[in-house]
């Protein structure tokens, strides 16, 4: 802890001298007040590691002091010093911020331990609230990667829907980004603050599943040496996504539709129920309608789940966001493998744009990281995309019925090229409209057609 800074604040003169004395010779850089008032212009001019206060000053009392200190320095750690007959004092003044309390008379050992921790502890107060603001610029709706104006249709409707409570079921093919969407509606809710908890229902055998949403008690089962939380209770407070719920069990399906609708449920082999607090996301790949004539999921549950559907379009159905997405990619695996390849060759994108991506963005995101790993040039070229071995084996079942119309794969066509002259530009119409020969007014005139957006291409 050498080099901390710790703000010291004491009427005391000759305890704050002695405290002063104790924390220097441990390495501290102290900062000593004798008065509130003077703390305070201290807190101005300084950022502090810690800070020691003593309760009963003589301008102020420590609590009201450490208020107003948390409103300079929200992650400030500190220690309130109390007479014996003041613990319960110091017990409330925990609840308003103070990390711990140390009644007088006191060690200087106990107190240079005590404010050790304390320190640890804002430290790590502040390393969480960095990374918790990173994921959620991550998850923020302006860096998920979407021109094309079916995903800024989806978009639009959950920024609508992430501040209330509702349910929400995501249907798309697998690949969509199903996932990336939920945790984006978590982060922009009210919720945001406690957990997300996933779990994929089709990934676990059904005996363990049961096991793992409702948790269970010890001696429920061979191996249960212990009790166990579930992810129902884990996510109390935040929100529960269920990936593939269309493939849960009809036994599942009856006890979650109970804990859904009656807010308790029983961990396997429990007898007291147990209470949960989350807001429900779904998502599924499948028909749940047909599955539903088909026997295979409950109608019930479906329209408890079926609150707010939203439907995520395939790759295939959004071809002007293919350029932004290859970009994005290999942005990330040049920093991951350490290389610096500038983009994709004209051959290169044109397959890209192409293809048609039966495993979606996730597949796209595959193909870039082999791409980026095989090649040795400044571009990526077709040859490293590797996809013709994928477009033979790939059984297209309603081959016939998505060959496009001329008008249809014209209007593909054309967006796609637009987007790839915004990338290549980062947005620039002015170049972007010289490189397709056409005049500004002309060019933006097409981008309206398409409903492009200039700006989500600029970086």
């Amino acid at each position: 802890m050498e080099g901390e800074k710790v703000l010291v604040v004491d009427d005391d003169k000759g305890l704050l001298t002695l405290m002063r004395a104790r924390l220097e010779g441990a390495g501290y850089n102290v900062y000593p007040a004798d008065s509130g008032e003077q703390a305070l212009v201290s807190a101005q001019e300084e950022i502090f590691n810690g800070a020691v206060l003593d309760l009963k000053l003589g301008d102020t009392d420590g609590i009201s002091l450490l208020e107003k200190l948390l409103v300079h320095q929200p992650n400030l750690p500190a220690i309130i010093l109390t007479a014996y007959g003041s613990i319960s004092i110091a017990v409330e003044a925990t609840k308003k911020g103070a990390y711990d309390f140390l009644t007088k008379p006191f060690e200087a050992k106990d107190l240079l331990y005590r404010l050790e921790k304390a320190i640890e502890f804002g430290k790590l107060k502040v390393e969480v609230d960095r990374l918790r603001n990173l994921l959620k610029n991550k998850y923020h709706f302006d860096n998920i990667i979407a021109s094309s104006q079916k995903m800024q249709e989806v978009l639009g409707q959950i920024t609508q829907i992430a501040p209330t409570d509702s349910t929400v079921c995501l249907y798309g093919e697998s690949g969509t980004g199903k996932e990336l969407i939920a945790k984006s509606i978590h982060m922009r809710s009210n919720r945001s603050q406690k957990p997300f908890v996933a779990i994929n229902c089709g990934a676990i055998p059904e005996g363990l599943l049961e096991s793992e949403l409702f948790g269970h008690v010890k001696g429920a089962f061979t191996g249960a040496e212990q009790n166990k939380k579930g992810l129902l209770q884990q996510a109390n407070g935040g929100t529960l996504f269920l990936d593939e719920i269309g493939d849960l069990s009809q036994a599942l399906q009856v006890k979650l539709l109970r804990a859904f609708q009656e807010r308790e449920f029983y961990a396997v082999g429990g007898v007291q129920p147990m209470t949960t607090d989350i807001r429900l996301l779904a998502a599924t790949n499948q028909d749940l309608e047909k599955a539903i004539a088909e026997g295979r999921f409950r109608e019930d549950l479906y329209y408890r789940i079926h609150v707010i559907p939203v439907y995520l379009p395939p790759l295939r159905e959004r071809r002007e966001d293919i350029p932004l997405l290859a970009q994005h990619f290999l942005n990330r695996f040049n920093e991951e493998m350490n290389k610096n390849i500038q983009g994709f060759s004209p051959d290169a994108m044109q397959e890209l744009m192409l293809h048609r991506w039966p495993g979606n963005v996730r597949e796209l995101e595959n193909v870039v990281e082999r791409a980026v790993a095989l090649s040795m040039q400044e571009v990526i070229t077709s040859p490293s995309l590797l996809l013709g071995a994928q477009k033979l084996s790939t059984k297209d079942k309603d081959r016939e019925s998505s060959i496009l119309t001329l008008n249809e794969a014209r209007e593909e066509f054309d967006r796609a090229y637009l987007s790839q002259l915004l990338t290549a530009t980062h947005g620039n119409v002015s170049k972007a409209a010289s490189m397709a020969g056409r005049y500004r007014p002309e060019f933006y005139k097409l981008l309206r057609k398409y409903g492009l957006q200039p700006s989500v291409f600029k970086n």
